[in-house]
């Protein structure tokens, strides 16, 4: 089989397999994964939970992107409407990821000592920048 034919067969087989499945199948896919991911990440130690909220984070930006695609191509109206609820959850979803990772990073910044603490503030009120 040349790449021609190849390419030209991939969207019928993508097409079928989908068609295929039914509500109560994709239903438990759905539970599945839930409870898998779940799992996976209850055992990530704690030092590693902002590395994989940043990941994490990546991941939802190229969904978001796909999710632009795919909103470019929609038919109806319906089809509309559901993407751009998916796109704002999805918006919510990053922006939310971004806050919650970088109050987790400023947990690991050193406070300033006492001495330090004053004089940065009299810096500040004398109109000095620290």
């Amino acid at each position: 089989m040349d790449a021609t034919a190849a390419a030209t067969l991939l969207p019928i087989a993508a097409e079928t397999a989908g068609s295929s499945m039914d509500l109560l199948t994709e239903l438990t896919i759905l539970v599945l994964a839930a409870f898998v991911g779940f799992e996976v990440i209850s055992k990530v130690p704690n030092t590693l939970h902002t590395p994989l909220m940043s990941a994490t984070n990546a991941i939802h930006g190229i969904v978001l992107l796909g999710g632009l695609v795919v909103i470019g191509r929609a038919d109806g109206v319906l089809d509309d409407v559901i993407l751009v609820i998916a796109i704002a959850f999805g918006t919510i979803n990053i922006v939310g990821g971004f806050l919650v990772t970088d109050r987790m990073l400023e947990m690991f910044k050193r406070k300033p000592a006492k001495g330090e603490a004053g004089k940065s503030g009299e810096r500040e009120r004398a109109g000095v920048g620290a």
